[in-house]
């Protein structure tokens, strides 16, 4: 399958969404925690994004649509999306290091 490759590697895809209805949406990958630089801030509210097209989708407030799912704003920019697990094998056997 195409996603055996993308999961192996440290670079996040080229699209991913956290609603499990979405054909973006992928379990695995967002198990290993992914973060958004989004026009070069860090966005924790991202719900969906896309490098190709340059856009993320976030959340609007409190609002909600008809079918009770919050309300979205797509925003358009440069988007560098990146997984937070590599970063935290190093901090960890620091943690072991200090123990002994």
């Amino acid at each position: 399958m195409a996603d055996t490759p993308e999961t192996a590697s440290d670079t996040p895809p080229d699209r991913l969404s956290l609603d499990p209805r979405s054909p973006h949406y992928d379990e695995a990958l967002l198990s290993r925690g992914v973060g958004i630089k989004f026009n070069g801030k860090e966005k924790t509210s991202v719900l969906e994004y896309s490098i190709s097209e340059g856009w993320i989708r976030v959340v609007a407030g409190r609002s909600l649509d008809r079918h009770g799912r919050p309300m979205t704003i797509k925003l358009q920019g440069t988007v560098e999306p990146y997984f937070d697990d590599v970063a935290q094998p190093g901090k960890g056997e620091e943690g072991t290091a200090s123990e002994g």
